[in-house]
């Protein structure tokens, strides 16, 4: 099948294209609409936001293939595997955005472009379920990179305190600056133990969502604590570009927004929690 082959090849790079420009938390409101003709489909529509939207070589693409607005998300959406070279695909300018600049992110637009049945991925109305399975195992690896930051800051700012005195003494022994490192310690120790049991669920073959958006959201609000904190005890350094912490500062915030921002990962935690409790009754 093609779908094998495309899994068999996920060498290659690929792009996720889920967000348009009106609809990024609220799936629900994607209005790229894919059209069956004969054994092809007729995609339109635009995406926004899609990193590696100008390397890849294909994308996967949730568009809307029931026309009727009544129709529930879970049966309104298709995913499809579209080439990139498919005529009709565009992909526009990349992004210059506040951090992550290396990543590629743009805006790709589908005009008329004829995706061959084969390549709708299980059956139609299977997107949205597609979409949101594949959240539960991109998250915990989005959070790891989130902890990852944090450590990186937590070292930066360990090492600056240790160095720079005031006073007549290394910044790190005076309380305010002590406990401003302890805070970190204790949020990256305990966000990388999330993301450890967020992955760990998978490995068993359980589903993590609930778990998944607790590594998410932790660790993300994590990462932008420990940027903030680094940047406060470099001080002016810290504002400079000469130094590093501006920069994770600014690569931090991205990790409460992209992956589900922090409140819909808080909205997925309570209604998994809730869900759970009323089970127990």
């Amino acid at each position: 099948m093609i779908q094998h082959w495309y899994i068999n090849n996920i060498i290659h790079f690929q792009a996720y294209c889920v967000t348009e420009p009106g609809a990024g938390s609220d799936v629900a409101s994607i209005k790229t609409k894919a059209v069956k003709k004969g054994d092809k489909y007729i995609l339109n529509g635009q995406k926004m936001w899609i990193t590696n939207g100008g390397v890849a070589n294909w994308y996967f693409v949730l568009a809307r293939t029931d026309p009727d607005p009544k129709c529930s998300p879970g049966k309104a959406f298709s995913g499809f595997i579209v080439e990139r070279d498919s005529p009709g695909v565009t992909p526009g300018r990349k992004e210059i955005n506040m951090g992550q600049r290396a990543s590629d992110t743009r805006g790709i637009t589908f005009e008329d472009v004829e995706v061959p049945a084969e390549n709708l991925l299980t059956v139609e109305g299977a997107g949205f379920k597609i979409a949101m399975g594949a959240f539960d195992r991109t998250r915990p690896p989005v959070a790891a990179g989130a902890v990852g930051l944090g450590q990186r800051a937590l070292d930066e700012a360990t090492k600056y305190s240790m160095e720079r005195k005031t006073m007549g003494q290394e910044i790190c022994k005076h309380q305010a600056v002590a406990f401003m490192l302890a805070d970190m310690c204790i949020g990256v120790e305990t966000a990388r133990l999330a993301v450890l049991k967020s992955a760990w669920e998978i490995d068993q073959g359980r589903r993590n969502t609930y778990y998944a958006s607790i590594a998410k959201c932790l660790a993300g609000d994590v990462a932008n604590m420990c940027a903030t904190n680094a940047v406060q005890i470099f001080g002016g350094n810290g504002y400079n570009t000469e130094y590093p912490v501006e920069k994770l500062m600014r690569d931090a915030k991205i990790y409460q927004i992209y992956e589900g921002t922090a409140q819909i990962q808080r909205m997925i935690i309570s209604r998994e929690w809730l869900t759970q409790a009323k089970n127990k009754h």
